[in-house]
């Protein structure tokens, strides 16, 4: 599966509607981001059951500050309707693969008394 175009008409039902949801928060002009496109392309293409999605800060102002997002690219993390994760900086690709298992192994019905 290619990423996903996410804005302020799909984003929350994106989120919300979906198991494991990567974020990717990007602009036109950052270097970072251009590096990063290509990592996380691969990314959405080996893991198919995953939701990728992309937000062009700049196309989508309102979104990147309800998300509070102060730099790009920032990658968030949502797991059944909830954040999980949530940080600025391009990855490699290896350490990308790695916060996928992350996310993959946690399990968001265990109680906070365990």
């Amino acid at each position: 599966m290619a990423t996903t175009t996410l804005d302020a008409k799909n984003f929350e039902t994106t989120i919300n509607g979906n198991e494991l949801v990567f974020v990717d928060f990007w602009a036109t002009w950052c270097g970072p981001c251009k590096a990063f496109g290509p990592v996380y392309e691969k990314a959405s293409e080996a893991n198919p059951d995953i939701v990728f999605g992309k937000v062009d800060i700049d196309q989508n102002q309102e979104l990147a500050a309800a998300a509070e997002i102060q730099a790009v690219p920032t990658l968030m993390i949502a797991k059944k309707g909830q954040i999980i994760f949530k940080q600025a900086g391009a990855l490699r690709s290896s350490d990308l693969d790695e916060l996928i298992e992350k996310a993959r192994e946690i399990d968001m019905n265990a109680s906070a008394q365990d």
